[in-house]
């Protein structure tokens, strides 16, 4: 599953995203390597102790991150947050949460891109296309496989920020003037 939405009002999109089974699955595998080269290892308490903290050190490494996008149009803005459990021991501090603040005027297009996956093949993610010309992922990873999970949660954000409906802004007067001036015939 790519993200899920957990709260959609006419006002507020809020889409959540954990690590998947993959990430948990790495993370089981890995400790457990650890922790059978600690106990069946024959060695000082000091090495059992380093197999299983470098490999948890390095099974934490490998979950991937919690992500959140809430898109307030009262506020009119989108707040894009990043939590990592890797960088959050690493450092012991706040430095895990990571956050990005988005005008929704500046939002012009939401896209679905194909990132190559080393080893795996190819995974989808959302982007956020701005006025500037820069673009935003939704997610810093990619999912594999479901684009059509990717690709609904696309079309959500485009029928939230209302993307998909054409603004109509001709000044039908100034159009009108135009033409009768020019149909006008010239009086000799």
């Amino acid at each position: 599953m790519y993200m899920l939405a957990e709260k959609h009002t006419s006002s507020v999109l809020h889409l959540k995203r954990s690590p998947g089974i993959r990430s948990w699955s790495l993370l089981v595998g890995i400790s457990s390597v650890g922790l059978a080269a600690a106990y069946y290892s024959e060695d000082s308490l000091g090495w059992k102790l380093f197999y299983l903290a470098g490999c948890l050190f390095v099974a934490v490494q490998n979950l991937e991150e919690w992500e959140e996008a809430v898109f307030e149009k009262n506020a009119g803005k989108v707040v894009l947050k990043t939590f990592n459990i890797y960088k959050k021991l690493l450092t012991l501090s706040r430095a895990g949460h990571e956050q990005v603040v988005v005008p929704l005027d500046e939002i012009r297009a939401v896209n679905v891109e194909e990132e190559k996956v080393r080893y795996f093949g190819k995974g989808y993610l959302v982007v956020l296309r701005l006025v500037t010309g820069f673009s935003y992922p939704l997610t810093q990873s990619a999912v594999m496989g479901c684009r059509s999970d990717v690709e609904a949660v696309a079309k959500l954000i485009t029928g939230f920020l209302e993307l998909n409906k054409v603004p109509i802004h001709q000044d039908l007067e100034s159009s009108e003037t135009d033409i009768s001036d020019e149909e006008e015939p010239k009086e000799k």
